[in-house]
């Protein structure tokens, strides 16, 4: 288990194949599942189905609220 945030950016870029925000939202879940602690939202994901609330919505999925 690791203290240090995981960033967004990086898991972007480690998953390039990504197509969708909700794709993404699935991977987050997977990453706090997996024991990942905290998460730093350093970038906006730029899909063409990324929502104004995307912030909270990524929040939410890491914190198991949906």
């Amino acid at each position: 288990m690791n203290d240090e945030p995981l960033a967004l950016s990086n898991i972007l870029v480690s998953n390039y194949e990504l197509e969708s925000f909700e794709e993404l939202l699935e991977l987050v879940r997977e990453y706090a599942r997996h024991g990942e602690r905290f998460l730093k939202t350093d970038v906006k994901p730029e899909f063409p189905d990324t929502p104004e609330d995307w912030e909270d919505r990524i929040e939410a999925a890491f914190c198991g609220r949906v």
